[in-house]
């Protein structure tokens, strides 16, 4: 064959090469590719992608499932920056704020803005799952969902969120799941409320119009340089309440949760799950614990605590939480928000670790049945069943006795009129309670295993007590490593540490 006919045949290869390469459209048309995707982009992208082409437009609008999760934290439109209601002259939504607008109209007026634009488009009946979190969401808004026989929506979140009425959002969670509701309603079955709204994503380096595809392509390598790295470290991968324990739930739980949660807890499913102390009526071991005072108030409280097994005998009166075993109605929503899933299992169902190999399961707690029992250094806690928690007349009583045994070491002062919160502040005679709790034990005093030796600590155990609670070898007065700034493991920060 000759040069030119193998040149010819080689520049025809090349284009034959060039023209099979796919296009963005060819992508998306594969449901797998779409479906994985999809859920990333904000709707305005989605919105404006179907903007660019009838081709486009047809993928987007008729294949089922891309207007599933919607997501409008980030629209700029749903965002409410006026605090007061009252602005004479302030023009909002190019319309004049008068006396006839409602208090519910002003503040939910960019959501509901939003709904009539998604509605008109036949875009809100597709939508299941919906994130609201940090926005203005009213009560009657979240009502308005509720009873929309239209509604699609299975998993609602506005955690955060602003201008929300707890008392009528309670109301209207009650009356949607009273006994004598309608079959199949309410439609919604998940609530995300009270916990930390998600992560915002790692933001991209904005495109150069040189190196656009480069940047954008180093800006998804972090992130999966990043979400490689939580897998395989963990800890902020971390999971909560089956994999963190501590506290979960940290804003206010207003009077009147618990019981909306026990009401709803055939219908919805929350982020949090009641508590299982023996001092609520709710938990296996109610009245099976002596010692123990009954909860003041109401019967039911709000777990917002999840600690694992009792330091001393490894389990709970109550027995734990586990998934898989216990009923569902027992287990809590868990964040991040399902991405590719709206259904209710997804969103509870804690991340398979086969490196871990481990059961989930954990005690769901509020703080009043922990206190004085948990330490919030090293997440020990100890049960009802071990440890009963001394009165305040055992504690007299025990001041009392290490007074009288004052004189078997003379090198030791105790003053009955401190307590130990003085430590922080120079309490420069008194026993450190490490030292108070080997007395103790030699005198067989019932000393407690939880305490407050510093004000900006929270209450620890003896053992994390005696690791960051010191006293200065110069001046004799006792301090905390931790908040003392300026301070040694055997000097705090008076003057003779100036040297």
């Amino acid at each position: 064959m000759a040069s030119g006919d193998l040149d010819h045949q080689h520049t025809r290869d090349s284009t034959g090469t060039s023209d099979q390469t796919p296009s963005l459209l060819d992508l998306l048309s594969n449901t797998l590719v779409l479906y994985q995707t999809i859920p990333y982009l904000p709707i305005s992208s989605i919105l404006h992608i179907a903007a660019t082409s009838r081709s486009f437009r047809h993928l987007l609008h008729t294949t089922p499932g891309v207007f599933r999760h919607l997501d409008l934290t980030r629209v700029s439109t749903a965002q409410f920056d006026i605090d007061e209601i009252d602005h004479g002259g302030e023009v909002w939504r190019n319309v004049q704020v008068d006396e006839n607008l409602t208090e519910d109209d002003f503040y939910s007026g960019p959501l509901r803005g939003i709904f009539t634009s998604l509605r008109r488009r036949n875009i809100l009946r597709h939508v299941n799952t919906l994130v609201l979190d940090g926005l203005s969401v009213t009560s009657e808004f979240l009502n308005d969902i509720l009873v929309d026989p239209a509604s699609r929506i299975r998993v609602l979140s506005v955690r955060e969120v602003k201008n929300l009425n707890e008392r009528k959002l309670m109301q209207a969670l009650r009356y949607a799941c009273r006994p004598t509701r309608p079959d199949d309603t309410p439609r919604l079955k998940a609530l995300y409320y009270f916990g930390k709204r998600d992560a915002d994503p790692l933001p991209v380096a904005r495109a150069s119009s040189t190196g656009a595809a480069a940047n954008i392509s180093a800006g998804w390598n972090q992130k999966s340089q990043n979400a490689l790295k939580e897998s395989i470290e963990g800890g902020e991968g971390e999971e909560d309440w089956y994999s963190r324990k501590g506290r979960m739930i940290s804003k206010p739980i207003a009077d009147g949760w618990a019981e909306t949660i026990l009401d709803c807890r055939e219908a919805l499913r929350f982020d949090t799950v009641l508590c299982t102390g023996p001092r609520h009526r709710n938990s296996p071991a109610f009245g099976k614990t002596p010692h123990l005072t009954p909860a003041g108030g109401s019967p039911w409280g709000v777990a917002t605590f999840a600690v694992g097994g009792c330091a001393s005998c490894g389990s709970a009166p109550e027995g734990f939480t586990t998934y898989g075993d216990s009923p569902s109605e027992e287990l809590p929503l868990l964040s991040p928000i399902p991405l590719h899933s709206s259904s209710i299992k997804s969103a509870m169902r804690p991340t398979a670790s086969d490196r871990q190999r481990r059961r989930h399961e954990f005690v769901p707690r509020c703080l009043e049945c922990i206190r004085e029992r948990y330490c919030f250094s090293c997440n020990q806690w100890w049960c009802e069943t071990c440890y009963q928690v001394p009165s305040r007349e055992e504690h007299e009583q025990q001041l009392l006795l290490l007074t009288q045994q004052q004189h078997h070491h003379p090198h030791l002062i105790v003053n009955p009129d401190t307590d130990n919160d003085n430590n922080n502040n120079g309490g420069g005679g008194d026993l450190d309670d490490h030292e108070k709790a080997a007395l103790a034990g030699q005198l067989k005093i019932k000393t407690p295993k939880i305490t407050r030796s510093c004000w900006e600590c929270e209450h620890n155990c003896l053992d994390c007590i005696a690791e960051t609670q010191k006293r200065c070898t110069a001046c004799g007065g006792g301090y905390c490593i931790i908040h003392h700034e300026g301070s040694t493991l055997k000097l705090c920060d008076c003057k003779t540490d100036e040297t």
